[in-house]
């Protein structure tokens, strides 16, 4: 007889987990499977973020938000790429998961300085909608257990082993008054922490995706649900005598195909097709490659999405991705996601004729679709390059490269030079070792240059709104202009990546499956980023993704033990 639960939840990032916790506190037996053998997914190795319109610790941060503008952001976002009422299920019921997060151990703090990615649109706020998890200390989960949890990148670690939550990152990077004596705390922090650094390589702080994940993982062991490694789904059941409702689930489990019966529902939560190159092929913009994702390898291949379609799913918005600009690091397992380096003051990037064709701080998405836009017009930004100075490479980090007042360049390994970074002593030669035209990239420096002394881009207006300044250097004129002038001159090469696709399986307000005629298939809900988003094409604010994973995963469950969420301002939708 196969194997029966009330609930079977696919992969095991943040949404996923949420399912299968909010399931067992309705009275489930939920059963998690995931494909790899570390959980977490892409959530693991994120920031944790979550973008939570009207979120509960506003008010004490002095920041005030309401429903119609919340709901008016996220609708001229989506821009009719998803629905009305889907749209104000999320702006209502954010705040709800977010408040069951901190009620299962997961309490979340908005960044009242964090502002919307595109402060323009109406119903934009300057901050507060944007939250970061509270640190997590590993030991309430124990180092076995944490064993379990994919490791964060090395990215967000200080010199590779200290992790640091998004709030000290923004201090640090825009070089604050107080960021040696938080980097000093955090040092001595971890040197102390003797006990633990003697069982475990990883640190007992975790923040961001670290904090969030490992606190799912905890909550999932308290009840004690079922997780299978290893078990990746290849298909669904059907019931034909039920409707062609959704029955359960063939995974595949210690080389054997294994059927298991799911009484009340399936959630796929698997995320999306990334690392799959020929639905890379097939949907997404050329070029593409699967190794410019910065999400993990061997998983997001698209197997849930897939078996959706098989029995009658409609796809949606499968042309898209969550974009951002990567660059590779030799014997890491994936590419670096570049997201904040480049709005510090004293880079450029520029495309094959030298010149600069995009706003360097703006969102990552609008900077991955800046690069296809302008490689289309033949002008060659696949790759693109990221240009800066001595005094830039003196003071910040950029990529893997810590500034060089901590690891000057020749501490750096030999065989970077010429393969990760690039160094000329004059912009000329820099633009001969790399293969671009010299005199625009000169003529771009200076420019550069110029803008820096007046405050102004007048090519592209870096600085000129409150996104774009949050991780500049506050001190200057314009946060994010610096000079390019000063010898050695550096340059790394970008790439088109993503930190995941954001089109998949097409779903209802909560979350239900609908088929190619628009109607729910019965037993099947979805979420993440194995569903289209709810945000259209856009991304709205950092935690565009792991806010709607979670708060239709929320829904979902609901809707499946017959507590519907109703929406409350309908009026909205007749507007």
């Amino acid at each position: 007889m196969d194997e029966q639960f009330d609930l079977i939840v696919v992969g095991s990032g943040a949404g996923a987990l949420l399912s299968a916790i909010r399931a067992a506190d309705a009275g489930l037996k939920p059963l998690v499977v995931e494909k790899s053998h570390l959980i977490g997914g892409t959530s693991a190795i994120s920031g944790g973020a979550i973008w939570i319109p009207l979120n509960s610790d506003m008010p004490s941060s002095g920041v005030a938000d309401d429903i119609e503008r919340a709901f008016l952001y996220v609708k001229t976002c989506a821009k009719g790429m998803a629905t009305d009422d889907r749209v104000l299920a999320y702006v209502e019921s954010a705040k709800l998961m977010t408040q069951y997060l901190s009620e299962i151990g997961i309490p979340y703090r908005c960044m009242p300085q964090y502002a919307d990615y595109y402060p323009d649109v109406p119903g934009a706020l300057p901050g507060g909608r944007t939250m970061d998890p509270v640190d997590f200390d590993g030991d309430n989960l124990g180092i076995k257990a944490l064993e379990d949890v994919r490791p964060t990148n090395p990215g967000q670690l200080i010199f590779g082993r200290m992790q640091m939550n998004a709030f000290e990152a923004r201090i640090m990077l825009a070089r604050e008054p107080q960021a040696k004596w938080m980097l000093l705390r955090i040092m001595l922090r971890y040197a102390f922490d003797f006990r633990w650094r003697l069982r475990s390589k990883r640190d007992r702080r975790l923040t961001g995706g670290q904090a969030l994940i490992a606190g799912l993982y905890a909550a999932i062991r308290k009840r004690n649900i079922p997780v299978w490694l290893n078990c990746p789904l290849k298909s669904l059941t059907i019931d034909r005598n039920d409707g062609d409702r959704v029955s359960g689930v063939i995974v595949e489990r210690e080389g054997r195909l294994l059927p298991l019966l799911a009484k009340c529902a399936v959630v796929l939560g698997a995320g999306g097709f990334e690392r799959n190159q020929s639905m890379r092929e097939q949907y997404l913009p050329s070029p593409t490659q699967s190794g410019w994702t910065a999400t993990p390898p061997s998983c997001n291949t698209g197997d849930a999405i897939l078996a959706g379609a098989a029995i009658g799913a409609q796809l949606h918005l499968m042309s898209h991705t969550w974009g951002a600009p990567t660059l590779e690091v030799p014997k890491e397992e994936k590419y670096r996601a570049v997201f904040v380096e480049r709005s510090l003051p004293g880079c450029m990037v520029v495309n094959q004729l030298g010149k600069r064709f995009l706003n360097e701080s703006g969102p990552y998405p609008e900077f991955q679709q800046a690069m296809f836009e302008e490689h289309h017009k033949n002008r060659g930004a696949i790759p693109a390059w990221i240009v800066f100075d001595a005094d830039f490479r003196a003071n910040n980090p950029m990529g893997p490269l810590i500034p060089s007042s901590v690891a000057p360049d020749h501490k750096l390994p030999k065989d970077w030079l010429g393969t990760v970074y690039w160094k000329g002593e004059t912009l000329e030669d820099l633009a001969s070792q790399i293969g671009i035209a010299p005199t625009g990239l000169v003529a771009s420096a200076r420019r550069m240059t110029e803008f820096a002394v007046s405050g102004k881009d007048l090519e592209f207006d870096r600085g000129g709104n409150c996104f774009d300044r949050y991780y500049g250097d506050p001190t200057l004129k314009n946060p994010n202009l610096g000079p390019i002038a000063k010898g050695p001159f550096y340059a790394m090469k970008l790439f088109p990546g993503d930190i995941g696709t954001k089109g998949g399986l097409l779903t209802d307000l909560n979350a239900r499956v609908l088929n190619v005629t628009g109607q729910p298939i019965g037993g099947l809900y979805c979420i993440g980023n194995n569903s289209a988003s709810v945000m259209g094409p856009a991304y709205p604010g950092a935690g565009s993704t792991l806010g709607p994973a979670m708060t239709f995963a929320y829904r979902a469950v609901a809707h499946m033990t017959g507590k519907s969420i109703a929406l409350e301002r309908t009026d909205l939708l007749e507007a």
